[in-house]
């Protein structure tokens, strides 16, 4: 690796000469500038792999530096220095692109790994970048939104690399797919990709399931048994939802990434292992190390390379992309040929929140699938429970946005409210007004009323 180059920003001399002299056990370059000026003027004249950046700063803000700086030289990492109790800016700052924070007092062990980090990272991206060897790649990972076609970025700049790489998001988003995608593009893809649910293996079982056994080590153990790590030697491990994993086994695991050694259960005879690890997580684990729950050199040592897997709820604008995409998948799986769906059906998923994300999205097109009698996918066919959430958040748009006094608010309420329920009690009685109404509490006149009132004829 090549000697890294830091800039250090900071307006108070005692701390940059804290800093550079923390950071000279490195062996890197350090420039050292005073405000945001000089760093804009720094970053112009040099290429720099890491810039550590105070966020308050005399003239051009910290803030101000970093957009520009993300903007022009995306390569470079960026890890703001805040005031100890600060954490909100630090948070809008990661927002904008910075890679880590720092507290004041610094701690030389965190500043370390930080560091380390992001010089790591910043010459991974580089690498990667004058190969452009992906460049020509397709995936099967649907969406034009800007928030997709980021998550593809960063597989195409990670996936010929070692690094270990930390992919997170919520449930449902394809944090497995992302990880799947990473082990094909790259130089390991004819080698094994072990897939490991942390959440789904017992207590009792994890250490001799990670690292194996040896005959004897324990009752069961009738003859020796290579774990995860081994049997994917040359290849890639995913260890998905690693938050669930407690402190023990993060520890091992930490020792398998910084030694390249896994030591089976009952042996004391390390075994060298040539393995990539890949991990995913729906928790914040960054809170998890505040809360002392996960190891922080852990949490380091795997987030050289993140990926952040966006809510489908954040780019609703590849929804049609999507659904085309599992409609085409259903008809390949089941037969059913389907064209398309209506506008009114598109509409009301456009104002869905989603939960499960794109797997909920899967289970509600199938859903439709099976229910249509048609070509084309209509509202009637969507499960009950997204039409109630929609409605529920449509009638609250349309009440906020209109300006209605709290008459009228109350008036469209009942109105909806009534609508659902003769609808559904004239389903539950096929039609049969008499019983409808008895159901209700009203007159059968009433109803007929009602029906044609709210159009339900």
């Amino acid at each position: 690796m090549r000697k890294g180059k830091i800039l250090i920003v900071d307006d108070e001399p005692q701390i940059l000469k804290i800093l550079t002299r923390l950071l000279s056990k490195l062996d890197c370059d350090i420039t050292t500038g005073k405000s945001g000026e000089e760093a804009l003027e720094l970053i112009g004249k040099d290429s720099f792999d890491l810039m550590l950046l105070d966020l308050k700063l005399p003239g051009l803000s910290g803030i101000e530096v970093l957009k520009e700086v993300k903007w022009k030289i995306p390569a470079t990492s960026v890890v703001v220095i805040t005031a100890y109790g600060s954490v909100d800016t630090a948070i809008q700052a990661m927002k904008l692109g910075a890679d880590d924070f720092l507290q004041k007092p610094f701690d030389l062990e965190q500043l370390g790994m930080v560091v380390r980090r992001a010089l790591e990272r910043s010459e991974v991206f580089r690498a990667s970048a004058d190969k452009k060897a992906l460049k020509a790649l397709e995936f099967d990972l649907v969406g034009n939104s800007s928030a997709i076609s980021e998550v593809k970025h960063m597989i195409e700049r990670v996936a010929r690399v070692k690094s270990t790489v930390l992919i997170s998001g919520e449930t449902g988003t394809g944090k497995e797919m992302v990880a799947r995608l990473i082990h094909q593009c790259s130089d390991r893809s004819s080698k094994p990709l072990i897939i490991v649910n942390c959440a789904a293996i017992p207590d009792t079982l994890l250490e001799s399931q990670f690292f194996g056994y040896v005959k004897g080590a324990f009752t069961d153990a009738q003859e020796n048994r290579a774990g995860f790590f081994e049997d994917a030697d040359g290849g890639v491990v995913f260890l998905d939802e690693i938050g669930e994993l407690d402190q023990s086994l993060q520890a091992k695991i930490l020792r398998i990434l910084q030694e390249g050694q896994v030591t089976r259960v009952g042996s004391t005879k390390p075994l060298a292992v040539d393995v990539r690890v890949i991990a995913a997580t729906n928790r914040h684990l960054r809170q998890m190390v505040e809360d002392r729950t996960f190891r922080q050199d852990l949490y380091y040592r795997l987030s050289v390379l993140p990926i952040s897997v966006p809510p489908l709820r954040e780019h609703r604008e590849d929804l049609p992309l999507l659904i085309n995409h599992i409609l085409a998948r259903l008809h390949k799986a089941t037969g059913h040929t389907i064209a398309g769906v209506s506008p009114e059906f598109l509409k009301i998923l456009q104002h869905y929140d989603f939960p499960g994300n794109i797997r909920e999205l899967e289970n509600i097109i199938e859903h439709s699938v099976l229910l249509t009698t048609g070509a084309v996918l209509t509202p009637e066919t969507l499960p009950p429970e997204v039409m109630d959430k929609v409605s529920s958040a449509q009638l609250s748009e349309k009440i906020a946005g209109e300006g209605m006094t709290l008459k009228q608010a109350r008036d469209l309420v009942m109105e909806q409210v009534e609508t659902r329920l003769i609808k559904q009690t004239l389903d539950e009685c096929r039609d049969n007004f008499s019983l409808a109404a008895r159901k209700l509490g009203i007159s059968r006149s009433a109803l007929y009323y009602k029906t044609k009132k709210y159009k339900l004829e």
